[in-house]
């Protein structure tokens, strides 16, 4: 048992942290009475850590600002401990759902919550056939509440037990869209007037499909009237086309990215980042689909434009060997896709090994929950890189309280106990789950063909 002492030293630490809802952590160390009725009582400990046993899985699903959220809280049998994850796959929320409720909460209660690399390892097989969206994402939001436990009860930031802080803040950098290349220069000097450094370009919606009207596959009433279209040659032009007057506007004071979406085939795609390499892009994101990795040794034959890849992939292996190869740059990995904080830390220290940085994924379907655990990874690893991150509604942090913020390009993330972020599930149930609009995914080309993104 710990001494009087030690748990008081815990309790003080734990306030000076200032934690919110402190009770919750406090909690998970009992007080001085509760400690002292078990003194004849002795348990084993695993780790130097008191057994603290999972009680409870289950996701909340969400959608405070029309995204469907997937939110797991991890329960304990300590009063008021518990964890918060990110699961969030809204084009299939309501399987993930399904997959926690069901399948994990059943095989989490009971075990112990600071064994977090053993839990990961057998949920990871308990399905036998692994990896995939939705079990990956399910196993995440496990991996993230456990490590946001651990940090409570050990009185840190996430990022103290991943090693410490590499950096003061975490570089990040915006989305600049807009219909003409006139809307997308304004909205890369909105993004500098805030202090951004990096900012990602691009003409209208991926591919530029709002300029390819009326295509002939319409015309002869072939798909589903909501389908886009994609047309090589325009997306080409235009993407050039917003280099080009960016450089000329900004000149080097502002770094630009761009992503492909694996929009192109690859011939298509290297022509392109062939033409852009002029206007020095700080990185091109997904040039190809995963069904077309070979083509990325053929790519960095031709241009020296930084690559970014991986959003896409459902196992952490799959970045082995491109990585050992030096095919990509930078790490687009979604963290709940490949299952967690746990995985993904083992793809950043491989990283490192091949000069390969992070670059995780984090636009709107990834939840602030999952924003959070991104950013303290971003602090703790030295190849970070930086950091993809949206502008939330105020819903968002109303349901999330304490959740990362932005100043001048930086995000900051919530410095008390765990992942420093929480969910009101009053206020997270006044938001429903939304009907998921496939339109985003539903690309054609002229004559009909589907198109992968």
């Amino acid at each position: 048992m710990k001494s009087p002492h030690s748990q008081f030293d815990r309790r003080s630490a734990l306030k000076a942290l200032g934690l919110g809802s402190a009770a919750g952590a406090l909690g998970a160390f009992g007080n001085q009475a509760h400690a002292n009725s078990h003194e004849s009582e002795p348990h084993p400990k695993v780790g130097g850590m008191d057994p603290v046993k999972i009680t409870k899985v289950r996701s909340i699903l969400t959608a405070p600002y029309g995204i469907n959220l997937v939110i797991v809280k991890v329960e304990t049998d300590q009063p008021g401990l518990y964890g918060l994850g990110c699961a969030t796959f809204t084009q299939r929320a309501h399987t993930v759902v399904s997959a926690i409720d069901e399948y994990l909460d059943p095989f989490f209660k009971g075990k112990r919550v600071n064994t977090i690399e053993d839990n990961w390892q057998m949920a990871y097989q308990s399905s036998y056939w692994r990896n995939g969206p939705v079990l990956n994402n399910a196993l995440s939001g496990v991996d993230q509440a456990l490590w946001d436990i651990k940090g409570k009860m050990a009185g840190m930031p996430v990022y103290e037990l991943l090693g410490g802080k590499c950096r003061f803040a975490v570089d990040a950098y915006g989305h600049a869209s807009g219909n003409t290349p006139e809307e997308v220069l304004e909205r890369v000097q909105w993004f500098k007037d805030k202090g951004y450094r990096n900012i990602r370009i691009q003409l209208g919606g991926y591919g530029s499909t709002h300029l390819s009207d009326n295509p002939p596959y319409k015309k002869a009433g072939f798909g589903d009237p909501d389908d886009r279209t994609m047309t090589p040659q325009i997306y080409k032009r235009g993407t050039i086309e917003i280099f080009k007057k960016a450089r000329e506007r900004f000149g080097d004071d502002v770094e630009l990215l761009h992503d492909m979406h694996e929009r192109l085939q690859p011939m298509e795609a290297i022509d392109m980042i062939r033409k852009v390499e002029e206007y020095r892009p700080f990185f091109i994101e997904d040039p190809f689909s995963p069904e077309n990795i070979g083509w990325f040794k053929r790519l960095r034959e031709q241009t020296n434009v930084p690559i970014a890849m991986g959003e896409l992939f459902n196992s952490p292996h799959e970045f082995l060997i491109p990585m050992s190869e030096r095919l990509y740059d930078y790490i687009r990995i979604h963290i709940s896709q490949i299952g967690g904080i746990t995985p993904a830390m083992k793809v950043a220290r491989l990283g490192e090994w091949f000069n390969v940085r992070t670059a995780w994924h984090g636009p709107g379907d990834t939840s602030p929950v999952g924003h959070a655990a991104n950013c303290h990874i971003d602090l703790a690893v030295w190849n970070f890189g930086v950091q993809e991150m949206g502008l939330f509604k105020d819903a968002a942090y109303e349901v999330f309280p304490g959740m990362p913020t932005m100043k001048e390009g930086f995000i900051y993330v919530n410095e008390v106990p765990g992942l420093g972020i929480d969910i009101d599930e009053k206020l997270a149930a006044k938001y429903p789950p939304v009907v998921y609009n496939y339109n985003w995914t539903q690309l054609r080309g002229i004559d009909g063909t589907p198109t992968r993104p």
